[in-house]
């Protein structure tokens, strides 16, 4: 089974610094493929002081951060317009109304130019204060227009010091404005207070907050993030959901919407061969104010009603986004399972627990987008298994029967060869 809480699921930014004065190429969005919608990237790195803490690798944050950066510059795809922007990068001094401003776009998002980009994220020091909150809603502006994925990757070491513009409405705000941006966030510091609001910034946008404490790890993870930005947009298909799963719809690999109303179950068909896996996530969005403690919860089910899996997640929040998934292979017939059908029917039911303050409109129902994908299975699955249970510990009782042999043979061998020396 598998389970994640979102918002949940997808959005965010990260990098930093070229000279103020550098422009981009007035031509550069001619460089775009045509007729493709290029993905964009806004990266949005924590300058603030505490960066120059030396707790990640025997190096400080910033020099691991510039270490990942380079290599994410190298490995990021051609195809994805990259931008750099900084929060805490620039003012030093000790009047807030000041440090809450400091965020600035350092590099436009575009083209990479990636000599350039390297030679920015070298001049960086830590400064000043966190804006997180002030420098999201900058980050977001830097990425309007185009119809292609928007993804923010921020990363930070400490909480926003510019409250009271909280930085989880504002991702909120984002997610309100209907404009497919998401928002990813890596914490430098093992800090729960932190990993809160992180999270919380994450999962309103249906973004995912990673913790990270080796710089290979904020490498490989920010790589990731990146690659993602440029896998290809699916287009969902709207699908209604049944009250029960003798009615429910048949739906194949794909991507699908509906609206549930507050506290409701909707169902849903697929027919599953033996030897497949079927995986399926669900993300409901609370697109208005919902009351606090609230979840959702995915079941796989057999048309008479023995639940098989499932995945639940819970959460908290004004505007948020909750996403969970199950997985269920379907086994291999043997011989002796002729009788037995080929497939089944497996239904799949999605219930949510969120309820409406007083005085909101609870129609129409909230946003639903279910995922739903039919795979083959692990070719030889079972016989990995057998072996594994069962040969495998014939066969390590062998090794082990021979090796205790051997052990006596050598030792008696040389105590002979030890005896006829000393006659000798």
């Amino acid at each position: 089974m598998i389970r994640r809480k979102r918002p949940v699921v997808g959005v965010c930014a990260l990098l930093a610094a070229l000279t103020a004065g550098l422009a981009f190429p007035a031509g550069a969005a001619a460089d775009e493929p045509a007729g493709q919608a290029a993905p964009k990237v806004n990266l949005l790195l924590d300058v603030s002081g505490s960066m120059r803490a030396r707790d990640i690798d025997g190096q400080s944050r910033m020099a691991a951060a510039k270490q990942a950066f380079n290599e994410v510059l190298d490995a990021t795809p051609e195809e994805v317009r990259l931008g750099i922007r900084t929060l805490g990068a620039d003012y030093a001094g000790d009047d807030r109304k000041e440090g809450c401003k400091d965020t600035a776009q350092l590099y436009p998002v575009g083209p990479l130019d990636r000599t350039e980009a390297k030679t920015a994220v070298a001049t960086l020091v830590p400064t000043g204060w966190t804006p997180i909150g002030p420098a999201l809603l900058e980050a977001a502006g830097d990425l309007e227009g185009g119809e292609g994925s928007r993804r923010i990757v921020l990363i930070s070491d400490g909480e926003d010091t510019c409250a009271p513009l909280d930085p989880c409405e504002v991702a909120r705000e984002i997610a309100a404005k209907g404009i497919g941006l998401t928002i990813d966030t890596l914490g430098l510091v093992p800090n729960a207070k932190l990993s809160r609001q992180l999270s919380c910034i994450a999962e309103a946008t249906g973004g995912t907050y990673t913790s990270v404490e080796h710089q290979d790890e904020l490498t490989d993870r920010v790589n990731e993030l990146v690659d993602r930005a440029a896998e290809p947009v699916v287009t969902p298909v709207a699908a209604e959901g049944a009250g029960s799963c003798a009615k429910a719809p048949p739906l194949e690999s794909g991507l699908y919407t509906d609206r549930e109303e507050f506290g409701q179950q909707r169902w849903y068909r697929v027919e599953l061969r033996a030897g497949q896996e079927l995986r399926a996530s669900v993300s409901v969005a609370a697109d208005r104010a919902v009351r606090p403690d609230h979840g959702v919860l995915l079941r796989a089910v057999t048309v008479h009603g023995r639940e098989i899996v499932r995945g639940e997640a819970t959460g908290t929040g004004r505007t948020d986004v909750l996403s969970t998934g199950l997985r269920y292979p379907k086994p291999e017939r043997d011989d002796d399972d002729s009788d037995k059908p080929a497939s089944e029917v497996v239904c799949l039911a999605v219930t949510n627990s969120f309820s409406a303050d007083s005085g909101v409109k609870t129609t129409p129902g909230l946003p639903l987008e279910l995922t739903v994908d039919v795979v083959d299975g692990p070719d030889g699955a079972g016989d990995v298994a057998s072996f594994g249970l069962g040969r495998g510990w014939w066969l390590l009782g062998a090794l082990i029967l021979t090796g205790f042999v051997a052990g006596l043979l050598w030792g008696w061998l040389s105590r002979w060869r030890f005896a006829v020396w000393r006659n000798n």
